[in-house]
């Protein structure tokens, strides 16, 4: 499976799909992080200031995790190149003129959209609109 570089064909062929599970970001120091941390968290990125993790609203809870606000995660079904240039701009555009804000994440094979969870179904929308 070839990943696509073409703008044009990867707006066309972007098929968002929304999560039906609410996720949540929260950052921990490294001593406190776990292994049923880590092996559940949708994404994982360290920074200076500490690891920020992209977790399952359950297991946040569970674990009495801090967070601020609930998130879906739409994933973008067309394999999109890390190399391609365009398509996170003209998707968080397209979004922030819809008032919702985008949290991108570019994984190998599909770019995935965290979106408020309560904006869901108006960010597939203008999403699949981008198909026009």
């Amino acid at each position: 499976m070839v990943a696509e570089t073409d703008l044009a064909l990867l707006l066309k062929n972007l098929n968002p799909v929304a999560s039906s599970e609410d996720f949540i970001f929260t950052t921990l120091p490294a001593d406190k992080l776990t292994s049923t941390l880590i092996s559940t968290a949708k994404g994982m990125f360290q920074e200076r200031e500490g690891t920020t993790l992209i977790l399952p609203s359950a297991e946040a809870e569970q674990a009495g995790l801090q967070f601020e606000g609930y998130y879906r995660c739409i994933t973008c079904e067309v394999h999109s190149s890390l190399e391609a240039v365009g398509m996170t701009a003209a998707m968080s555009t397209a979004l922030g003129k819809a008032g919702i804000s985008a949290n991108v994440v570019a994984a190998y094979y599909h770019d995935h959209i965290f979106v408020p969870a309560e904006k869901v179904d108006l960010a597939v929308e203008v999403l699949t609109s981008l198909s026009n």
